[in-house]
């Protein structure tokens, strides 16, 4: 039985690098690699917590299409269970086209795909039964599952004594809160960037953007603020606020989902809200070292030997 199942978006990213200009139109732009990697919120914080240690299960849909088969292929040998995930004969896998710049830094280019036909229905209770966390990844990039209906799972997780943990994804319509706040109620751990989060509530301090969303009933809100490091609040008035690690930046992509994972191996371990946001912070540095949103997670004892030298 996994600990935890991620349900939310998988995405086919193709990414290259550098791109510091786009070419004007008609004209060729010249970058030093295109490559092709899994991607989606789902996906990336499943394969975090994967390498970390943890057993997951996805829950997610893709197309019956060559986007479809990598995604499925590469997240099986990466040792996920994949029998959650859905195949939609009616629409393409979900896809993302990331432009790296040279400091790591991306631009992106997403196609909703399967997982904006995403439902309810599609949710097998099986693969959820018995977890111990239940994390929704990518909220605000699934249009026919944000909203009412995430509410919906969450709340029948947590009756279930399940712990749920969300994280958002850049909403493209500017629904923000008005999309996510009938899942709020019913979330244990917030896990959304800086960015999102002043967008959903109109806030712009981190201090005021927890408290924000504490008042909802959450036990943890944890800011991933970029290069600044990290702000997390739990309800017991904890304040933790970190910086990064001094890294060489090669690849962003991914970084916010590889923070999540290490943050919820924190919780399953039952660590203090320090030692759970340090280690997310270092979990977040390691996938930067490389491109791709998995390829620079270390395991967990090699992660704790990261921070220790750092």
């Amino acid at each position: 039985m996994a600990k935890v199942v991620c349900l939310g978006i998988l995405v086919a990213d193709v990414v290259a690098k550098p791109v510091d200009d786009v070419p004007e139109r008609g004209k060729l732009g010249i970058v030093e690699k295109i490559e092709l990697h899994t991607g989606g919120c789902a996906g990336n914080t499943g394969a975090a917590l994967k390498k970390l240690g943890v057993d997951v299960s996805l829950i997610g849909k893709v197309g019956n299409d060559g986007f479809g088969d990598y995604l499925i292929k590469e997240m099986s040998q990466c040792g996920l269970d994949v029998k959650g995930i859905k195949r939609d004969r009616e629409v393409n896998t979900s896809s993302s086209l990331a432009l790296v710049e040279k400091d790591g830094e991306r631009r992106f280019i997403h196609c909703y795909g399967a997982d904006g036909t995403f439902t309810e229905n599609d949710v097998d209770w099986n693969i959820i039964k018995g977890c111990k966390i239940l994390h929704i990844a990518g909220s605000l990039l699934m249009p026919t599952f944000d909203g009412i209906q995430t509410a919906h799972v969450l709340s029948k997780a947590r009756s279930m004594g399940i712990t749920t943990s969300l994280d958002t994804a850049w909403d493209a319509k500017g629904k923000w809160l008005e999309t996510i706040e009938p899942s709020l109620k019913y979330v244990d751990i917030f896990l959304p960037s800086i960015e999102e989060a002043r967008m959903i509530t109109g806030l712009d301090s981190a201090e005021e953007i927890a408290d924000f969303f504490l008042k909802y009933g959450m036990k943890i809100v944890g800011l991933k603020m970029g290069s600044k490091g990290c702000f997390v609040k739990s309800s017991k008035n904890e304040v933790v606020k970190l910086p990064i690690f001094n890294i060489n930046a090669v690849d962003a992509t991914g970084a916010g989902d590889a923070f999540v994972g290490g943050f919820l191996v924190g919780v399953l371990k039952g660590w203090n809200l320090r030692k759970t946001a340090e280690f997310a912070c270092a979990v977040g540095a390691c996938c930067v070292e490389a491109m791709g949103a998995k390829a620079g997670i270390r395991s967990l004892d090699d992660t704790i030997k990261f921070i220790k030298k750092a």
